[in-house]
């Protein structure tokens, strides 16, 4: 049995608010009976598996029959007004798990073994948050823990701003990458558009991959296969055949090859050699979504490898693509790519054994994020990847 749990939260712990976005709606919902496309081929979208509710399933409907620039117009709109207020998170919104021997603040003492999670900054001059910018050891069942979690705030002109940062040792996990039913392409059956039961007893997380893949200016290759022919130039995410992921610029960092199990690319890199990417701030080339995209205060999420060739995934909400490759240069990351962006998609789900020793309990990275822990464990329209223990099924 699946259990949603945050943390260790009590069962009065509040819960986070959640945003209304009424205007955004209503724009989004009109078209759907203006742009005179068969009522069928809506109603298909709606009933079609996934998680997607139906706001997120009438957007990429709208934008699948020519409405993509409405679309856009909303977003830039709607995200560039929702900037991050305030001088603390709002209540609901953190974390409350402490570590098993709570570490000084900003310090990776909670970590054992010779691969270590990187410090994570404070903020000058303000007080910490509780447990903020210390790990947490996923107990996986392993004899070291494979998976370490935490939060802090990157910026101090946004004190009330969190991320959320996953960190993998890959000479422990592995990584797999599973297409939806719908993405990369449709007709992927339901059943293998989930993690496969054989996996899941050696699980530690499962988290959303890139863009949609006409706006993701790459491809994807998995299980032999070529779904969406691969870019050159393109930040790609590339797992061999043992598991292990490198991010990089396809052509220059990563190439084909017998050792490689799946690619997946999304837009271009964020972060290279340990610091943001330069022209992030204007986007001038398009390389990463429309004029204004990057511009927009939403929900952001990020991988890379730091300098010992671990895995992060980096999230939070009300970021912009420049906030986003500093919070993962700040976590640590050398190299870095966007992967997907809005409330509705950015998932991570932290997963342990239960302690019954029956069925898994699923945690969600910061209790913002809107999507049930049991995505992924069911089948979904969108690809994802999935983080296992290594060793034999």
């Amino acid at each position: 049995m699946l259990l949603d749990g945050n943390r260790r939260r009590s069962r009065a712990a509040p819960r986070p608010p959640r945003r209304r976005r009424p205007v955004l709606g209503l724009a989004i919902a009109l078209p759907v009976a203006v742009l005179g496309v068969p009522a069928t081929s809506y109603v298909s979208a709606l009933t079609a598996p996934g998680s997607a509710d139906w706001q997120t399933t009438s957007v990429e409907w709208v934008r699948d029959h020519g409405g993509g620039p409405l679309v856009d117009a909303v977003e830039n709109w709607w995200y560039a007004h929702n900037r991050p207020t305030g001088t603390a998170p709002a209540a609901g919104t953190l974390p409350t798990e402490a570590p098993p021997v709570t570490p000084s603040a900003g310090s990776s003492a909670a970590a054992v073994g010779p691969a270590r999670p990187p410090a994570l900054p404070l903020l000058a001059g303000r007080p910490p948050l509780a447990h903020e910018a210390e790990w947490i050891p996923n107990p996986d069942g392993g004899p070291t823990p494979a998976l370490y979690s935490a939060y802090f705030r990157p910026d101090p002109t946004y004190p009330s701003q969190i991320v959320g940062v996953a960190w993998m040792n890959q000479n422990l996990t592995a990584t797999h990458l599973f297409a939806g039913t719908a993405e990369p392409v449709a007709g992927t059956t339901p059943s293998a558009a989930q993690v496969p039961p054989e996996l899941r007893r050696r699980l530690v997380g499962v988290f959303n991959s890139g863009w949609k893949m006409r706006d993701s200016h790459g491809g994807f290759f998995a299980a032999g296969k070529t779904l969406v022919a691969l870019q050159d130039g393109a930040a790609s995410l590339v797992i061999d055949t043992s598991g292990r992921v490198t991010v990089g610029r396809w052509g220059r960092d990563l190439r084909p090859g017998p050792d490689v199990a799946a690619v997946r690319q999304n837009l271009d890199l964020i972060v290279d050699g340990g610091r943001a990417v330069d022209g992030i701030t204007d986007n001038a080339t398009g390389a990463w979504g429309t004029p204004h995209n990057q511009f927009q205060y939403t929900w952001r999420s990020g991988l890379g490898t730091d300098a010992s060739g671990n895995l992060l995934y980096v999230a939070g909400d009300q970021l912009d693509l420049a906030g986003l490759a500093d919070a993962m240069t700040a976590a640590g990351v050398q190299r870095g790519m966007e992967l997907d962006i809005h409330p509705k998609t950015v998932t991570f789900t932290i997963i342990r054994p239960a302690r019954s020793g029956a069925g898994l309990v699923a945690t969600k990275l910061l209790p913002g994020m809107v999507n049930p822990p049991d995505r992924y464990l069911r089948p979904d329209h969108r690809d994802f990847l999935a983080v296992t223990l290594r060793g034999a099924p």
